[in-house]
């Protein structure tokens, strides 16, 4: 196995820029997800690194070897694809070791000749050699099936199976040739809820017990989460952040990142900090009319946010998830809005706001327990009044959208 490695890589199609100098290791072993809205780039630098686009500018490395001048089926990468790619007039023991064989047979190409002028009968050690090749070819097929609990449709062709029946036959086809690196693109997109989790979950089993470098692409935030030892969140061809899941959670290095991550996503409300004479810091509720009922947030209370990067009165964006707005009364409420949609989903209920009065376009989303949800019983277009987990917020700069502030050390 080993680590792949982008060194400034950069794509163009035409004068269109879909990746911009990207510089990016996936270690040894490491599965790696790249994350981000349609467009970003993620399925493309997938194919750069599998040979199926040319890079523009940059290089690509497999350990120490740079392959991004050479050819896909020499690179030693499997790609499992979105939309299975399975031969349909094949069974699926022979989806599974067409790679095998093509494999196979190079080697034995490259054998035959080496050794034809060593051997006195180079048809009977080539026949031999044959037979073995598909015994070795047999037992990994079959082993592999066997792992995927498909060992029953080795005889079946793909218009017989199911999406989730399919999508393991791809990703055994892949096993099965023994990569350095596995490439997966959007691989249980077209799998119903259920299925995608528990073939998500066999994914994240599989690769811990082969140990391959993988490398995964999705759009599903819940995959990127609960798949990557690391994730990169990428937007328009750049890479906005590397780190673990939890770091990206609770750590954004910016306002997409933090906006990105999460569902519901976060919340973000314009503000004003404002520094008296003697250096005290306070978010001034002017900035949101009446959608505060307070005056004023100490700024002590949100983690000493007045530091280097904010002197003097500046506007910045607060953030805040969904989960750390809660329903109270409206002596104590931070904020008061319509209700515009109750999403109720069995452990939780979510709740999308619409804040009164000049701030109606603003929209905020609450995420409450199905306890609370059943007590309150929020009615379309009815009054509520919410508080903010002070010690939970975040503070982002309107210009550059960087992370101010966060709550977490």
């Amino acid at each position: 196995m080993a680590p792949v490695r982008l060194c400034g890589v950069t794509k163009k199609f035409g004068q269109n820029v879909v990746l911009r100098e990207i510089n990016l290791e996936a270690a040894d072993r490491e599965f790696l997800v790249l994350v981000g809205p349609s467009g970003c780039g993620k399925s493309t630098l997938l194919r750069l690194i599998a040979g199926l686009e040319e890079v523009s500018d940059g290089s690509i490395y497999l350990g120490d070897r740079q392959i991004n001048h050479l050819p896909p089926k020499i690179r030693d990468i499997a790609m499992v694809f979105q939309s299975y790619a399975l031969y349909p007039h094949m069974t699926v023991y022979n989806n599974i070791a067409f790679g095998l064989r093509r494999q196979r047979s190079l080697k034995t190409s490259t054998q035959t000749l080496a050794q034809s002028s060593r051997i006195s009968s180079p048809l009977a050690w080539f026949s031999a050699a044959a037979k073995q090749q598909r015994a070795d070819i047999d037992h990994r097929v079959r082993q592999v099936a066997d792992s995927l609990q498909i060992s029953h449709l080795l005889d079946r062709k793909p218009k017989e199976l199911s999406g989730g029946q399919k999508q393991r036959v791809a990703l055994g086809r892949a096993i099965a040739r023994n990569p350095q690196v596995f490439l997966m693109d959007e691989p249980l997109s077209n799998l119903d809820a259920q299925l995608r989790s528990d073939t998500r979950s066999q994914i994240v089993q599989l690769q811990k017990q082969l140990q391959v470098t993988t490398i995964y692409v999705t759009h599903d935030q819940v995959e990127a989460m609960t798949m990557g030892d690391r994730i990169v969140v990428l937007n328009k061809g750049d890479i906005q952040q590397v780190d673990t899941p939890l770091n990206i959670y609770r750590k954004p290095a910016n306002q997409f990142v933090a906006g990105f991550m999460g569902s519901p996503p976060m919340n973000f409300l314009p503000v004003n900090l404002s520094l008296d004479a003697d250096g005290n810091g306070y978010l001034q509720a002017e900035s949101l009319l009446k959608a505060i009922a307070i005056n004023e947030f100490s700024i002590k209370e949100i983690g000493n946010m007045h530091n280097s990067d904010i002197n003097g009165d500046r506007a910045f964006i607060l953030g805040f998830r969904p989960e750390d707005l809660q329903p109270t009364t409206a002596d104590t409420a931070h904020l008061e809005g319509v209700v515009e949609l109750v999403e109720a989903l069995g452990s939780e209920t979510i709740v999308l706001l619409r804040l009164k009065d000049q701030l109606q376009n603003q929209e905020l989303r609450a995420r409450v327990s199905a306890d609370v949800g059943l007590e309150h019983h929020w009615q379309i277009g009815a009054r509520s009044f919410w508080r903010v987990d002070l010690h939970k917020l975040y503070g982002f700069a309107i210009d550059s959208g960087l992370t101010l502030h966060h709550p977490y050390r």
